[in-house]
């Protein structure tokens, strides 16, 4: 059990700080997030063309790329993206992270996109973070085979989300807490 967590929370620590050493400045950094969340949306577009004219109508919206670690009893997730305001055009960098219990198996890569219905609900996202506390997935991707359950969701008053699993394979029932905050070297 004990080197279980330590393997989680390594791998966490991985994902989380992969860009510290890159070698790429701030500039670079900030562009592949960008990319990132264009590519992002058309995957989203792909699978789920009604989410199109939802974000233009949205008072803005966030993606994130994130890899999720499930080991027998423990799981973490860390990931990169940014939240864009449809009004201003500004991006806000931010991170992404969680740790949990339950029972779990697998690696999974997936994105991750919020919609928000209104400034209050957009602001407090990104100037306070954001958590969440519970998930459960069954998805099975390899590139072009396999299948993910990709709906949008309601997951707090004003705020909808798409989950597109990318790559992998996870079966998992977790308790989880995820955070969401700024990037304080990128904003």
């Amino acid at each position: 059990m004990k080197h279980i967590k330590i393997i989680a929370t390594l791998t966490m620590v991985l994902v989380m700080f992969s860009g510290f050493w890159s070698g790429k400045n701030k500039n670079e950094l900030r562009q592949e997030r960008i990319q990132s969340s264009k590519e992002t949306l058309k995957l989203l577009y792909k699978h789920a063309p009604e989410a199109k004219k939802m974000i233009q109508n949205s008072y803005g919206y966030a993606t994130f790329s994130n890899v999720g670690i499930n080991l027998i009893l423990l799981s973490a997730e860390g990931g990169k993206g940014l939240a864009h305001n449809n009004t201003t055009s500004k991006n806000i960098y931010m991170n992404m992270g969680s740790g949990g219990a339950g029972f779990g198996l697998g690696v999974k890569d997936f994105r991750a996109i919020f919609l928000f219905e209104n400034k209050k609900v957009f602001d407090n996202f990104v100037n306070h973070g954001w958590e969440a506390n519970a998930q459960a997935d069954a998805a099975a991707k390899t590139n072009k085979h396999g299948g993910a359950l990709n709906a949008a969701i309601t997951v707090a008053p004003g705020i909808r989300l798409y989950k597109l699993t990318q790559n992998g394979l996870a079966l998992q029932a977790t308790i989880q807490g995820t955070k969401y905050w700024k990037d304080g070297d990128l904003n």
